[in-house]
């Protein structure tokens, strides 16, 4: 995973979280969007995704292999 995604995915996770704080976002709907949210905080910290691995989706940069 790479770092925009890693960032992106904490950002989103942080959002979710002032929303429901502040009341903006209550019920189920808060509900789903918290689950969402510790799912995106708990990839973003780890930098592994399975969903991404499962559809062979790589956000991580591509190294070329060889130093100079």
């Amino acid at each position: 995973m790479g770092n925009a995604d890693r960032l992106i995915r904490l950002i989103l996770a942080v959002v979710v979280g002032v929303l429901f704080y502040t009341g903006v976002v209550t019920g189920t709907v808060a509900i789903v969007l918290l689950v969402l949210a510790g799912i995106f905080l708990l990839t973003s910290l780890v930098g592994y995704c399975p969903l991404y691995a499962l559809l062979g989706v790589s956000t991580c940069p591509k190294t070329t292999g060889h130093h100079q």
